[in-house]
């Protein structure tokens, strides 16, 4: 009987949280079918361990750690050089762009391109906080940083994003 009232809790989970996962994941990886994997293997890990759950993040935040953790394990192990230099910042990501990029406008398809050539931990917290909305406990919680990591993390981020943005020769006085 446990293991129905999981399965209804994970699925109700799954239509409430797995797009905005999927996007999450998507814009890690740059790889749609990898996306597509990551996001399968988080909700079957979450079945897996649902009975570990405890409620002291929320579903959300658990549902969004496991996923973080999934990801960075695939990373490492489908491309386990770029991922040890991504972490050092001394290779940039020319992967194929998301056909959705493509139906961006013009700023969000710079920002995306520009995002994407960040350090990894960059990537991170501007996606989870600018992007998927999280609040910076629960991007902390997601990251397992504390919450002035975070914060501080936040802020060197955008000024990088920033500066990418306007090395790439793209200027607006909002950025």
């Amino acid at each position: 009987m446990e293991d129905d009232k999981s399965l209804e809790k994970l699925n109700e989970w799954y239509f409430k949280y797995s797009d905005d996962l999927y996007r999450y994941v998507l814009m890690m990886t740059v790889d749609q079918e990898l996306a597509k994997d990551v996001i399968q293997d988080t909700f079957i890990k979450a079945y897996k361990n649902f009975e570990g759950f405890r409620g002291a993040a929320s579903e959300k935040n658990w549902l969004y750690r496991i996923a973080y953790n999934t990801t960075i394990d695939e990373l490492r192990k489908r491309k386990p050089l770029r991922f040890m230099f991504d972490n050092y910042n001394y290779l940039v990501s020319n992967d194929y762009v998301p056909e959705k990029v493509t139906q961006l406008g013009e700023v969000e398809a710079q920002l995306y391109r520009s995002l994407q050539k960040l350090k990894r931990s960059y990537r991170e917290v501007i996606i989870l906080r600018k992007i998927e909305e999280l609040s910076i406990r629960e991007t902390a919680e997601v990251l397992n940083w504390t919450i002035p990591k975070v914060k501080t993390t936040l802020l060197r981020a955008l000024e990088a994003l920033k500066k990418q943005m306007i090395k790439e020769g793209y200027e607006h006085e909002s950025i």
